[in-house]
């Protein structure tokens, strides 16, 4: 007697349901308020308001920061995801979980306390400053957060893939006559290139809207190192609620935009490297 399956899961209405409540409520609704919001503002004061040199070198440095700090992750990210994933050393586990600390840590205190380390007498400024290297209230302070912050999506993303590759075809091209780099560059990269395109995309949103962190190692100082969040509390705290929300709302069309490329890079590497 032939069976039949059902296509659909039990509970898919109310599943369904559920999810398009919960994108409306907390997805939809504030976006479509953000953009309502700047309706206020007629099309020239709108324009006045997002594309000043001030607004500019806010979106370049907060898009440039992003970007270069989800570059590094991908670097660190593969090398610890490596790591965790190849060797068995004493302390992997303590190593694996201090991987995710930056998921639970608040962002302030994330910020705070790399603040505290890297200024002239901090425990690692006392050493660094001299040397030319402050990282505290500077672009490189940004960007160090930036990492902080996003480095666990990389790791994670990475670790499942490297765990399912087979190390049979690793031995394969080195019995072949390949060298190291060349059986990195020809047997491995193309099969972690997808979860690594995830990783830097995920770290890139990330670092893309963080404000909690950089709040305290950016000194905030127009066309230095202020990104577009941190100009935005400072609209809103001049009552320029108007201003602000223009300003939010561009930060969130250049978001799309990063994140629809990011995502046809990743499509692509999968139907080229899948």
């Amino acid at each position: 007697m032939a069976t039949t399956s059902r296509r659909v899961l039990p509970g898919f209405t109310a599943s369904l349901s559920v999810t398009i409540l919960y994108l409306t409520v907390l997805v939809l609704i504030p976006l479509a308020a953000c953009v309502m919001k700047t309706l206020s503002l007629s099309p020239a004061e709108f324009w006045a308001a997002v594309w000043t040199r001030q607004a500019r070198a806010a979106y370049e440095f907060s898009i440039g920061a992003s970007i270069v700090s989800a570059l590094v992750n991908c670097v660190l990210g593969l090398l610890i995801a490596w790591v965790l994933v190849r060797y068995e050393f004493p302390g992997k586990r303590i190593l694996d979980s201090l991987v995710d600390i930056p998921f639970a840590l608040p962002t302030a205190v994330a910020g705070l306390v790399y603040s505290s380390l890297y200024v002239e007498r901090g425990w690692l400024g006392q050493f660094l400053v001299p040397m030319g290297i402050e990282a505290a209230y500077t672009r490189l302070g940004v960007v160090v957060v930036l990492v902080f912050i996003g480095l666990p999506f990389v790791v994670r993303a990475l670790q499942p893939v490297l765990e399912s590759l087979e190390v049979e075809a690793e031995e394969a091209a080195a019995m072949l006559g390949a060298s190291r780099w060349q059986t990195f560059r020809w047997v491995i990269v193309p099969l972690i290139l997808p979860a690594l395109v995830t990783g830097f995309s995920l770290s890139l949103a990330r670092a893309l809207g963080e404000y909690g962190s950089v709040v305290f190692v950016s000194a905030n100082r127009p066309f230095v190192d202020q990104i577009a969040p941190m100009l935005i509390v400072a609209k809103l705290e001049e009552f320029q609620y108007g201003e602000a929300t223009a300003i939010a709302v561009v930060l969130l069309i250049m978001s799309f935009a990063l994140l629809i490329a990011v995502n046809v890079l990743e499509r692509w590497s999968k139907r080229h490297y899948a």
